[in-house]
């Protein structure tokens, strides 16, 4: 081999000065990431062009860069988190379906978050809104590395309110005299309230759903201040209650357009366009912004369910049961999502590559110049060459677990390879017609080419020339993938129940209230604060 010539050195030390700059040359950047509740794709305007309620999100898509290609590592609330704060799938990380009120446990304590990581490479670390990863003991979010902790245990229809906000069915308000005032209602949580905590003390419940959000707003502007303040770098977590239901919006409910789901989401878009506006006026330039959904729309909500855009699950809906949240197909878990970094990320790029929020983690751990834990293996992958523009190359397989419309939860019997998609089990959740699609088992799998049907209609002739050409390459990345995950530090979770582990300030007031209702915060008395630090801790 011949000695490389002076301009293939430059060209050389150009590239690797380009890849090298974001960490080295402008330090430590701050991060954001804003993850919505059952957001759907097509609830983003940048995305889907009847949706007119996201100007503010659309500002961002237009400013950074959006994926269409962008993906939830599961269609449910504590696996999609869970995977999103230690970069691995359930199957590797133990959290496969929800916690509950009463759940002891949470994510396994051996499973580092990337909030850990980043407190060690020297950030300040803030976790507002809904965590739903463990709130007893050791697995509250104080104690999994965020510095301060703003919201609620769990997403805010697992407990009463006196401001119950529109559901599908409607929930009465918490109790306020006694056992005789409690009503039993299908689908809704009466006993305990809805509490809402700073740190580890619960300083309202049940929560004001009315001002919850603009509460959030107002936190995150106080940590995104103070952290700028210190000079150190800032890691902001912000699980926004919005799109989940219940909604809160101004009563009476507007009207026109989209009606209250609509006016949701217009106040969820307002909330981003706030935090981006707070976080460009402590230096624009030094914060990337990562906005992005933990799982499709709640069909069977209906008219208070969002927008899947052209991911409809055809086929499944053939045969009943809904295509979004919970299930495997493209409407559970393709998400919106946007990457703002003024100076650093494009601005009015789109990309295609294969994403997702498994990628969060390993790609702010290099970001902030850290180390990957060791000893396990990850799901997600440093996707920084696709943010700056350099590649628009993602995941060559990428897998999708269980959420519980079908198969055992966690479980992977779905898999992207390129543009196919393949399953091994199917099934439908719960649609707005009441409807249940049943779980279906395919050997060989159902596969579907998305470059042609993206609405995941027709599945390929088993006896066609391209499924016989790409089966053979489905099959060695599936069978890889599940050797992999056998060989790998496999966590467990804990999903005992106890009453004990519920959150209560105060147990001598029906459903756990600790504030007389209309007052602004809760007061503990000394016994109460006892037994709420015996519970939270």
């Amino acid at each position: 081999m011949g000695t490389p010539s002076l301009r293939a050195v430059l060209v050389l030390a150009a590239a690797l000065a380009g890849l090298l700059a974001p960490r080295a040359v402008y330090g430590q950047p701050n991060f954001i990431v804003i993850l919505a509740d059952d957001v759907g794709w097509g609830d983003l305007g940048a995305n889907w062009a009847e949706t007119k309620e996201t100007p503010h999100l659309d500002e961002l898509a237009a400013e950074g860069t959006r994926f269409v290609d962008f993906h939830s590592a599961a269609s449910t609330c504590s696996p999609s988190r869970a995977s999103l704060l230690t970069g691995r799938l359930g199957a590797r990380n133990g959290v496969t379906h929800n916690f509950a009120v009463t759940s002891v446990g949470g994510l396994p304590l051996n499973e580092t978050t990337l909030a850990e990581v980043l407190r060690e490479a020297g950030y300040s670390t803030g976790a507002i809104g809904n965590w739903h990863l463990g709130h007893h003991g050791y697995h509250h979010p104080s104690f999994r590395g965020f510095d301060y902790y703003f919201g609620i245990p769990y997403s805010h229809d697992m407990g009463c309110t006196d401001t119950p906000g529109y559901n599908l069915p409607p929930c009465p308000p918490c109790p306020q005299h006694g056992a005789a005032a409690r009503i039993a209602r299908k689908d809704c949580y009466m006993e305990v309230a809805l509490p809402l905590f700073e740190n580890i003390t619960i300083v309202q419940q049940p929560v004001n759903l009315s001002s919850l959000a603009a509460r959030y707003a107002e936190e995150a502007a106080r940590f995104i201040r103070r952290a700028s303040d210190s000079g150190r770098p800032f890691f902001l977590y912000l699980a926004l209650a919005h799109m989940h239901v219940p909604l809160g919006v101004p009563s009476p409910p507007p009207a026109s357009g989209r009606g209250i789901y609509g006016a949701a989401l217009s106040e969820m878009d307002a909330l981003v366009g706030w935090i981006k506006r707070v976080a460009d006026s402590h230096g624009k330039g030094n914060t990337l912004l990562w906005f992005a959904g933990d799982n499709g729309p709640w069909a069977q909500k209906c008219e208070l369910a969002g927008r899947l855009g052209p991911f409809v699950g055809a086929w499944q809906r053939q045969r009943g049961g809904s295509s979004a949240k919970q299930t495997t197909w493209e409407g559970g878990h393709r998400v919106p999502a946007l990457v703002y970094w003024p100076g650093r990320i494009p601005a009015k790029r789109t990309s295609h590559a294969l994403l997702s929020t498994l990628d969060i983690f390993p790609t702010l751990v290099a970001l902030a110049g850290a180390a990957l834990p060791p000893n396990r293996r990850f799901d997600g992958l440093d996707v920084s060459p696709v943010l700056f523009g350099w590649s628009d190359v993602g995941h060559k397989v990428l897998l999708h677990p269980n959420s519980g419309a079908a198969g055992k939860d966690g479980e992977i019997e779905t898999l992207r390879l390129a543009q196919y998609k393949a399953f091994y089990t199917t099934g439908g959740a719960m649609a707005c017609d009441g409807s249940i699609g049943p779980a279906e088992h395919h050997q060989p799998p159902l596969i579907f080419n998305l470059d042609r049907d993206i609405q995941e209609q027709e599945p390929l002739d088993l006896a066609s020339r391209e499924y016989q050409a790409v089966l053979p390459a489905i099959s060695r990345a599936y069978a890889q993938a599940l050797e992999d995950i056998a060989m790998d530090n496999v966590s467990v979770a804990d999903y005992s129940k106890d009453p004990a582990a519920t959150p209560c300030c105060n147990t001598r007031h029906v459903a756990c209230r600790c504030q007389a209702p209309g007052s602004h915060a809760a007061v503990l008395d000394r016994r109460t604060e006892r037994r709420a630090t015996r519970l939270c801790l």
